[in-house]
């Protein structure tokens, strides 16, 4: 699943077969250029601080985001260097063109030293996951090949279930945010980072395909389609507490949107707009804050250094 999922970005345009909460509405990224903003004066505003933000794919989050900092903070705009953590060198050469200052990196090890403000959003769901089914005599990992899946046995330790349950686990996402809220918790910074799936964790298979935005099977044409799956927010909230970082949520979108204030933005926005872009914005603002569209199944989260006693939009940060 993983060289899969590698190879499909690597070739494909992502946008063609799902759209994202950037190009629904320049609100959304916006507001999380505005985020960073107040946790970097949170921070005490350090002279100079990483802005890093993972998967970025076209940069649309990215540009709303600058456009927002340069207007409402720049004197973060001057502090801060950019950096994307982007592995397709397709996207990466169309994001050169749209920041040639920023500097890209393949994961977080090549990052430089210092304060960090880290955004990350659908960044998680694409990472690798491992899915275990329990069969009579025992716990099975599902492996794809030749187009099906294939059941091995695992002494992957799980715990006692009915015949029939899948679990699903992501040790890469895990590492990731592990290694992450380490580099935070050693040096200091906030990370940022919207993705679906649930409060906690529990059975379930949750793993798709995506293709021309019509769900496939996950086993066919491997490298041809976006897969994802739920990002399991619990294990991830138990990962950071266990490097010494703290972390904050995980919220609804819906919450956390609505408090940064993605609705007076909208209205903002749609005062001075023909009546049909003004109906367009309030519809994406509602597709992305409504608890029956993405405002439930998307959750926020965020990392800090333990120094850090407030972040916008969280009210309360989990200690594990």
């Amino acid at each position: 699943m993983a060289r899969a999922n590698a190879a499909y970005y690597a070739t494909h345009d992502p946008f063609v077969d799902f759209a994202t909460s950037p190009e629904i509405s320049q609100v959304f990224g916006e507001l999380i250029g505005l985020w960073a903003a107040l946790a970097w004066q949170t921070m005490g505003a350090p002279r100079d601080i990483l802005l890093v933000e993972a998967g970025p794919g076209n940069g649309t989050l990215m540009n709303d985001a600058l456009r927002a900092i340069g207007r409402a903070v720049p004197a973060f705009r001057s502090a801060l260097s950019l950096h994307f953590i982007e592995i397709s060198p397709r996207l990466i050469l169309n994001l050169k063109q749209k920041h040639p200052e920023a500097t890209f990196h393949t994961d977080l090890t090549t990052l430089p030293k210092g304060p960090m403000i880290f955004l990350a959003n659908e960044f998680l769901d694409a990472l690798p996951i491992r899915q275990f089914i329990r069969r009579p005599d025992g716990w099975m990992e599902r492996h794809v090949g030749d187009s099906r899946f294939v059941e091995r046995p695992t002494d992957f330790i799980m715990p006692d279930e009915t015949y029939g349950t899948i679990y699903e686990r992501s040790p890469t996402a895990e590492a990731f945010v592990t290694t992450l809220a380490d580099r935070l918790f050693q040096s200091t910074g906030a990370a940022l980072m919207i993705d679906y799936g649930p409060m906690q964790s529990g059975p379930g298979e949750s793993l798709q395909a995506i293709s021309n935005r019509q769900p496939v099977s996950p086993t066919c044409d491997p490298g041809s389609t976006d897969l994802t799956a739920h990002v399991d927010f619990e294990r991830l909230v138990n990962a950071i507490g266990r490097t010494g970082a703290k972390a904050w949520g995980p919220v609804a979108q819906g919450h956390f949107l609505t408090t940064l204030g993605i609705h007076e933005r909208t209205n903002q926005l749609g005062r001075h707009a023909p009546m049909e872009q003004t109906l367009n914005l309030i519809a994406a603002s509602q597709r992305l804050t409504a608890p029956e569209a993405m405002g439930s199944l998307f959750k926020a989260i965020a990392i800090s250094h333990p120094s850090i006693q407030h972040l916008a939009g969280f009210s309360s940060w989990s200690e594990c």
